[in-house]
């Protein structure tokens, strides 16, 4: 058998995973030589971040658990790799697959690249250019060190050949975060607060980035504008942990303005799917709307997934109130473009990516 890491450890990994995982367990029940050890960092670690993912997607509980918990990203950084280090030290893999852009994929890929056993980055090639957010850093840097390349579109295609990467290392395909999507769409269900809820009747809002949160002052007026815009819907706000400190110094909030807990993987898509449409500062989500033909109205400046702009229900609205408000206008008016789903995202991702593992990994 050849053992290959497969690294998950926080929230947007256990989305990609999943179909990574089903796909090596296909694999294996089928005689094929590759076997997964699942490597859970514990960048995330809590019932609603973590555990929640791996019932309601049914991904085995992870083999390791470096136990990495919370810090500044230099922290975390540090304590995945002295963990990952320890362990292919006690049992080396023939191969690391990392998946997105987050602390736990650029922590795994240096130690495996030092360690001398090769690197695979799922969701290889994407860029926002917008060098402010460390998931940019953390794709750059994993990009230098990365072996094989699993990438979502044509765009991150180019992105890597731009960048003097062989096409021999280049693999097109999809999307492993669509895969996950269309394997549960028919699960998604109600969260028992959407009682009242009525399909196309509110919209949701989510919001991470530090430029949107970090500041009560900005959060206020953001939530305000969303609220006042939303003319009377109701507007579903599933509030990050790291966001419920500065939501509590804004003050009053419109009543139209619902705060929920993070929401677990069926519920949330079941609120997209059935939604007016979603505002948000979220890549993925992006990804998610476009596939579900919900607008989606991104309130950053730039994307690392632009065909969900120029194939998809996706604009990118900056931070400027005015446009944020035009776009709801035309939401509400029925004036949104209808988007088509981008090449090979088809729910076959993870074969895709498994076979080629297969014929890159000998037994």
């Amino acid at each position: 058998m050849t053992l290959i890491d497969v690294i998950a450890g926080a929230r947007p990994n256990f989305i990609k995973i999943a179909a990574i995982m089903a796909a090596l367990e296909a694999h294996r029940a089928a005689g094929g030589h590759l076997r997964a050890r699942l490597v859970h960092t514990g960048q995330h670690y809590d019932q609603a971040m973590s555990q929640s993912f791996f019932d309601e997607l049914g991904i085995p509980q992870p083999d390791i658990n470096l136990g990495a918990g919370s810090g500044s990203q230099a922290t975390q950084t540090g304590a995945i790799m002295i963990g990952y280090e320890a362990l292919l030290a006690r049992q080396r893999s023939a191969a690391c697959v990392v998946v997105g852009d987050v602390t736990s994929t650029l922590a795994c890929a240096l130690v495996s690249q030092k360690a001398g056993i090769p690197v695979a980055h799922v969701e290889g090639g994407i860029r926002s250019g917008d060098w402010s957010m460390p998931e940019e850093i953390n794709r750059l840097a994993t990009d230098a060190i990365t072996n094989w390349f699993f990438t979502t579109s044509e765009v991150a295609n180019a992105n890597l050949r731009a960048g003097g990467v062989a096409e021999s290392r280049i693999f097109f395909v999809g999307n492993t975060m669509i895969d996950t999507l269309l394997a549960h769409r028919d699960r998604f269900r109600a969260p028992a607060f959407a009682g009242d809820l009525h399909p196309g009747r509110y919209f949701v809002l989510t919001l991470h980035r530090p430029a949107n949160v970090d500041c009560p002052q900005v959060l206020s007026q953001l939530l305000h504008t969303v609220c006042q815009a939303a003319a009377g819907l109701p507007v579903i706000f599933p509030v990050h942990p790291r966001t419920r400190s500065v939501l509590a110094a804004c003050g009053p909030m419109p009543v139209t303005l619902r705060t929920v807990d993070p929401q677990p993987y069926l519920a949330f898509n079941f609120l997209v799917e059935h939604a007016k449409a979603v505002i948000t500062d979220s890549g993925g989500v992006s990804e998610e709307t476009t596939v579900l033909q919900v607008p989606c109205l991104t309130l950053r400046s730039t994307t690392e997934r632009p065909e969900t702009v120029a194939l998809g229900t996706n604009e990118i609205l900056g931070s400027d109130p005015d446009r944020l408000r035009d776009a709801m206008r035309r939401v509400l008016a029925g004036q949104w473009k209808t988007g088509i789903i981008p090449p090979l995202w088809d729910g076959q991702a993870g074969t895709r990516i498994v076979a080629a593992l297969g014929r890159l990994l000998p037994a």
